[in-house]
This record gives C-alpha cells, sequence and structure tokens, in this order.
C-alpha cells in the first residue's frame, strides 16, 4: 500500500514540481493550495504524512500545524523560505518533526519524508515485513501477531488496529484519529468502538497489552513498557 502525503503549498509550480517528486516515488498525493483547504482534506482524509509550506493565505502554516497537532500525530515536514532560528524553534515548539527551508531539493525532500517514515513506523526497511515490540512480534505479509513466538488470534479490525498503534510508536492518538484512520470516515459508530477494541485487543495481547497506554483526556500511545 502507498504512503499518502498531504502537501500544503500556495506555489502552484513548487507544489507540481514536489508532487512529480513524490509520485515517483509511489507516494499517493493530496494537495492544497492554502492551509484552510488543507485542513479541509485533512479531516476528511487519513494521510501518513503532512508537508506544510509557512506563508501562505487563507490560514498559515503556523495555525495548520498547531490545529493538526490537537487532533493527531501525523509527521509533519514544514518547508519554508525563512531560515531564522526563531522560526524553526516555533516550529518544533509547535509539534512539527522536520524542518526545510527554501529553495529546496524535492529529491532532497523526498529522502527526508522516507527516513522520517521509518523513524516513525518502527522499522527499518520500506520492505520489512517484521515489526518486534517487546515480545510482540506483527508479521504484515501473513497479517499475524506472535507473542514470544506463539500466535495469538487476532479479529482483522483488532489486527489493524495494533498495526496502526505500531506505526505511529511513540505518538498519542486521538479516538477520533483512530477511527477514521482505521474504520474509515464513512463508518457510522461512535468513539467508543475505539476504547472497546482498546479493551479486547489488550485482553488478547496479555501481559504485553501494558505497551498499549492510556494517555488521559487525549487517546492512545504505543510504547514499549518495562
Amino acid at each position: 500500500m502507498n504512503r499518502k502525503i498531504l502537501l500544503v503549498e500556495d506555489d502552484m509550480l513548487m507544489r507540481e514540481f514536489i508532487i512529480d517528486y513524490f509520485k515517483k516515488e509511489q507516494w499517493d498525493v493530496y494537495e492544497a493550495e492554502n492551509g484552510k483547504i488543507g485542513m479541509e482534506i485533512f479531516a476528511r482524509t487519513p494521510v501518513d504524512l503532512v508537508v506544510l509550506d509557512i506563508m501562505m493565505p487563507e490560514m498559515d502554516g503556523w495555525s495548520v500545524c498547531r490545529r493538526i497537532r490537537e487532533k493527531s500525530a501525523v509527521p509533519i515536514i514544514i518547508i519554508t523560505a525563512r531560515a531564522e532560528d526563531d522560526d524553526q524553534v516555533m516550529g518544533f515548539e509547535l509539534g512539527a518533526d522536520e524542518y526545510v527551508t527554501k529553495p529546496l531539493s524535492p529529491r532532497v525532500l523526498v529522502a527526508r519524508a522516507t527516513a522520517l517514515m521509518k523513524r516513525t513506523e518502527g522499522t527499518i526497511g520500506r520492505d520489512s515485513d517484521l515489526l518486534s515490540f517487546g515480545d510482540i512480534t506483527i508479521n504484515r505479509m501473513a497479517h499475524s501477531v506472535a507473542i514470544a513466538g506463539e500466535l495469538i488470534n487476532l479479529s482483522p479490525k483488532e489486527y489493524d488496529l495494533l498495526l496502526f498503534l505500531a506505526k505511529h510508536y511513540g505518538k498519542v492518538l486521538s479516538r477520533e484519529y483512530m477511527l477514521d484512520a482505521v474504520w474509515g470516515y464513512e463508518y457510522l459508530g461512535d468513539l467508543r468502538t475505539v476504547d472497546t477494541h482498546i479493551k479486547k485487543l489488550r485482553a488478547k495481547l496479555g501481559d504485553e497489552g501494558r505497551h498499549i497506554c492510556t494517555v488521559i483526556r487525549s487517546g492512545y500511545k504505543f510504547e514499549v513498557q518495562p
């Protein structure tokens, strides 16, 4: 499955230039010409990465970054023509993961995006079929999960939920974001669906269920616990 990127950039030529490079690397690209449209796309489309310009009409990149971080831990790369240290500090304080200054090389941007996704997904390579956390091993090719080498029986949604948590290792995920990403935007259930599946998933994982941490008033985070 291709990774999905939301590119929010008001310069049409720059946007098209960047899109071409990402598509060559098999990314699915959603594009927005300003922050307002970007937020509308983000609200209805689960993406793996946001690449975000700062100086834009309608809604600037700082505001978009802040609003995304209020509801999601999706990786964010900020691109800007301003190279001042204060701007970089501002970006990181708002929750950005990377900061790239213009003029930029789309080829380098794609490489940095790929490296960021590898770190976020908790795996060394894009083609790696196995993810291991504590005694949990997720086999993406077989769609199976083992605890200390022993297979456990998960429903398709429980597997999808665990894989989604693992791919976003160390990130706090809101219930809204998890519901949209795992069940889809057309799903008519409520947020309790997430809590119910988390409870069942923890029970099936046994002691390893402790790695799915509840973050009060925020959601859940997957992180290896002692």
